[in-house]
């Protein structure tokens, strides 16, 4: 039957499937979670200033000599990132082999590649400029965020290829389920801002204590990572009430749906006991970096979740 007479008559569209392909989009997407954690660990660690305000070259070099431990670790997420190019560059190469003009796959590699470039972009801005170590001011706040937001965009944009790849359909946006899904985004990604803001104040002004990391949080005076750590925590409470409203509708949905959504709810509640935890002991690398990772899986689980919602013929497979 011709796929016109099929959606016709209700059923959801033909979509091409490439299991192989699928598995390394996946795959690819789990490596990018790693160099964005490491990326983390090289902020948390005050390494960004690791090979200088060098780009692409390490203090100068293509590769370090005799170098320090902060060198290495900043040398190793470039490295690392490097990789990340190639990986996403075969990515694209096979996407457009192996699904035909017009598939969502071709439009997933290709704005994968536009966001990793720009990713790249962005990282040797912030060395170049020296929004790295110990910076504290203003304006490294606002090339953080831009960076942060470039990060959940390409994290976005893969886990779609892939998700595209195992024969999902194209999302049609569409009434109250694209707004719903686009104020849902946009929830996660203020907060993911204002978390990168809190993770950085925590490590250019460590708390001695919880009490008097509350005190300096408050205080007119402090600097402006200082302050914006306080409110994060509130944030968090309000951006979780608003994914738990949107992540259980009352009318029927499509099972992959249902799905996500409990990943969505299950991801979301570890979040936040990790997120006490880190507050209590008063934000160790460690926690950081599980609190980033489970950020990301909120994201990846909440993107997934819109998809299934504004998939074409995704209402009339809603049982």
């Amino acid at each position: 039957m011709p796929q016109a007479a099929i959606r016709r008559a209700g059923a959801p569209p033909v979509q091409t499937r490439h299991p192989a392909f699928a598995r390394y989009a996946w795959a690819v997407l789990a490596y990018n979670l790693a160099v964005v954690l490491w990326g983390a660990y090289v902020r948390a660690t005050g390494s960004g200033a690791g090979c200088g305000n060098h780009w692409p070259l390490c203090n100068g070099e293509l590769a370090p000599h005799s170098p320090a431990i902060a060198t290495i670790i900043e040398f190793t997420h470039r490295a690392t990132s490097g990789l990340d190019l190639a990986l996403v560059a075969a990515l694209v190469v096979w996407g457009f082999r192996a699904f035909p003009r017009r598939h969502p796959v071709r439009l997933g590699v290709t704005l994968s590649a536009i966001f990793l470039i720009t990713e790249a972009l962005i990282g040797a801005a912030l060395v170049l400029l020296e929004h790295v170590a110990r910076n504290a001011s203003a304006a490294r706040a606002w090339s953080l965020s831009t960076h942060l937001l470039n990060t959940l965009t390409l994290l976005a944009c893969l886990t779609l290829t892939a998700w595209w790849g195992t024969g999902q359909p194209a999302i049609r946006p569409r009434g109250k389920p694209a707004w719903m899904a686009a104020a849902s985004l946009a929830v996660v990604m203020t907060l993911g801002v204002s978390g990168a803001i809190a993770a950085l104040g925590d490590t250019l002004f460590p708390a001695p204590s919880l009490a008097a990391g509350f005190v300096r949080d408050f205080d007119p005076a402090a600097n402006l990572f200082v302050r914006l750590r306080g409110l994060h925590p509130l944030f968090a409470a309000i951006a979780a009430a608003w994914l738990l409203f949107y992540a259980m509708p009352a009318r029927p949905q499509p099972p992959d749906a249902r799905r996500y959504a409990r990943a969505l709810m299950v991801v979301l509640a570890a979040q936040l006991a990790l997120g006490a935890a880190n507050l209590l002991l008063l934000a160790p690398v460690w926690t950081q970096l599980l609190h980033l990772l489970l950020a990301d899986l909120v994201w990846i689980s909440l993107v997934l979740l819109a998809a299934a919602r504004l998939a074409e013929g995704a209402s009339v497979r809603a049982v």
